[in-house]
């Protein structure tokens, strides 16, 4: 059965305190990733910059920076699937391009090395 959240064109949607700040809107899916075009919204901006560092450190291999940067992101962001209920977990990359991938899972990692087993 395919998961009506991963077809093309499907929105997921990225919250801060309540508020809509992104829409991603699915392109494509692989193995544990889904990949999106990323439209930004007011409030998006807060985290552009973080988002920027995460990037950069994944092409480092800096894993502890990447990490530091993902618990950042999940402090301060929420994710709805497109019918609106809530994300448990994910993890997103947010790319200069206009485009993100992330994973997520039903229910909250135990920590942030969970998400490292396919680095």
């Amino acid at each position: 059965m395919t998961n009506p959240h991963l077809s093309p064109g499907s929105s997921w949607r990225l919250h801060h305190d309540g508020q809509e700040i992104a829409r991603l809107t699915v392109t494509d899916t692989e193995m544990f990733w889904v990949h999106a075009d990323i439209e930004t919204l007011p409030g998006f901006e807060l985290f552009h910059p973080l988002f920027v560092e995460q990037e950069r450190a994944f092409e480092a291999e800096d894993w502890e920076l990447a990490d530091a940067c993902y618990e950042q992101i999940r402090d301060g962001l929420t994710m709805t699937f497109p019918d609106g209920s809530p994300v448990a977990e994910f993890m997103l990359n947010v790319h200069g391009d206009g485009t993100a991938g992330w994973r997520w899972h039903d229910e909250p990692f135990d920590t942030a090395s969970d998400l490292g087993a396919d680095r």
